[in-house]
């Protein structure tokens, strides 16, 4: 007889759903109302999503992350500092590095940086680690931090050991929060809207997988049994199912009468949902439909979309920027302090921008040389003075200045 004792077949067994939401949670996987799973995986095979991600974290990854201090005659000066290569050489590009972060943010509302620290114990540089692998512990009571609980992260290292981190250690970046220690994942807060797309797509892929191009009843005009039944459905979906056969010709060797079913994609109003979760993803990121390749109900020209594109940088970007800026500032040591640069974005057209730069070295703003430099023309003889022609003749004033700014 074996030793250990025989289970009851009658007794229930004790078994975890793989549906079960808490099992999901520990995966890091979040059900939705409309009964898919909704995780970081899913959410970026949203197409609209995915160039929501990519425009805001690459975008922002294309700006300059500079490094300055105030001067005492009120000027803003750059200085050299770690966040030159932030990653070290042996880790991301700057590029990659900012996009990483960016997009941590977006997805799951926290970003985790570990330090890099030299021998003299200064900071050199700032390792993203992915959120899902970042476990918050019970804060503890910092030694002369009046009090205050001293935040804690565990995360688990790739050799199967964990290593515990602090706010001297690690740096964590929050996006919209509520509480001011955890941020808001757009994943956790639209996990219902992004579900109800993803299920959408799985239930548009299964339609043309399935061969819903071509459905129906068919009724044979000879008695079958219920096994012959399955066999004639069985051949007709070999012939018929699917995108493969779409457009083919079916030949059976029974006298079969068909009677299709018709049920186009925009009676499933497919098409029209598809279209919708585009304006949803919008809604979720703050990135206009037009950049996300959705233009069907404006023009795609025009002063109205370029205003649209600078209120990007405005509304959208500066909210992702700002917090970024924050958070390393405090890395850096006083009194330097770091900030995006978005003239390179907010840059206006050639034409603009000569008329602009002509307007200011008649108004005595700029001077000759400070206006070629920002055309990337070099410095001419006599143009560090700065001018004050009169206001009663611009149009005389300009064409005196006008081929010194020309290319």
């Amino acid at each position: 007889m074996p030793w250990w004792p025989k289970k009851k077949r009658s007794e229930p067994e004790a078994l975890t759903s793989i549906s079960d939401p808490v099992l999901a949670s520990y995966f890091g996987v979040t059900p939705s109302f409309a009964g898919v799973q909704v995780s970081e995986n899913t959410v970026l095979g949203i197409p609209a999503m995915f160039r929501a991600v990519s425009l805001v974290a690459g975008t922002i990854a294309g700006l300059p992350l500079r490094t300055l201090r105030d001067t005492a005659d009120g000027q803003r000066q750059r200085v050299r500092s770690w966040l030159d290569d932030p990653a070290g050489p042996n880790g991301q590009t700057v590029f990659g590095w900012k996009e990483t972060i960016v997009a941590h943010l977006m997805l799951h509302g926290e970003t985790y940086l570990a330090h890099l620290f030299n021998n003299a114990g200064a900071v050199i540089g700032a390792v993203p680690i992915h959120p899902l692998a970042v476990t918050e512990q019970e804060p503890t009571r910092g030694v002369g931090d009046l009090g205050r609980p001293l935040p804690r992260w565990t995360v688990a290292l790739a050799d199967g050991t964990t290593r515990t981190f602090t706010p001297a250690t690690m740096t964590k970046i929050l996006g919209l929060s509520l509480d001011g220690v955890h941020g808001l994942s757009v994943i956790e807060a639209g996990r219902n809207s992004m579900g109800t797309t993803i299920a959408g797509d799985r239930a548009a892929a299964k339609m043309f997988g399935n061969g819903a191009l071509m459905s129906g009843l068919v009724t044979p005009e000879e008695d079958v049994d219920e096994d012959e039944a399955k066999e004639i459905k069985a051949g007709l979906d070999k012939k018929t199912a699917g995108w493969r056969h779409n457009g083919e010709v079916a030949f059976v060797n029974r006298k079969l009468k068909f009677t299709p079913w018709t049920m186009s994609a925009e009676d499933a109003q497919f098409l029209g949902s598809r279209a919708f979760q585009v304006e949803e993803i919008a809604r979720w990121t703050g990135v206009p439909p037009h950049l996300l390749m959705q233009t069907e109900k404006q023009t795609s020209w025009g002063t109205g979309v370029a205003e649209q594109n600078r209120g990007l940088a405005r509304f959208t970007l500066a909210g992702w920027t700002g917090r970024i800026e924050q958070s390393l500032s405090r890395l850096l040591r006083s009194p330097l302090f770091c900030e995006f640069d978005f003239a390179g974005m907010e840059r206006p057209t050639p034409e603009q921008e000569i008329r602009l730069l002509l307007e200011q070295v008649q108004a005595g703003l700029i001077t000759v040389n400070e206006a070629r430099k920002i055309r990337n023309l070099p410095p001419i003889d006599g143009g560090d003075v700065l001018r004050n022609t009169p206001q009663s003749d611009p149009a005389n004033a300009a064409s005196g200045v006008e081929g010194v700014l020309a290319p």
